[in-house]
């Protein structure tokens, strides 16, 4: 009965893991996009942290350079916040009543 029991957990263990592959395949093909100074900076990334692009206004341009970077550091900063948010909440649909409770997952 022990094996039986044991058979059963690695099984939904490895049933878990290819859950949280899919997952993460997933994420790596979700755009969050992070924006600073009223969205007149944006940096679009993926989920994998992959930057695919960053945007600033015309109107940006004749403003101070150091006021640029200082929103392009902030709209990093959004966007990395928007990955955190989305894989987390992307990985608790698919380990909800998978896990005990109280466990927490490593983060990616």
């Amino acid at each position: 009965m022990i094996k039986g029991g044991l058979g059963d957990m690695f099984k939904q263990a490895a049933e878990f893991q290819k859950k949280m592959d899919e997952a993460r395949k997933q994420l790596d093909e979700v755009e969050v996009t992070g924006r600073s100074g009223a969205g007149l900076v944006e940096v679009v990334m993926t989920c994998s942290h992959i930057v695919q692009e960053v945007r600033i206004s015309d109107k940006l341009l004749s403003d101070d350079k150091e006021i640029m970077e200082d929103l392009v550091v902030a709209a990093f900063n959004d966007a990395i916040k928007r990955v955190e948010s989305e894989t987390k909440n992307q990985l608790s649909e698919v380990t909800s009543g998978m896990l005990p409770a109280g466990f927490k997952l490593p983060q990616f």
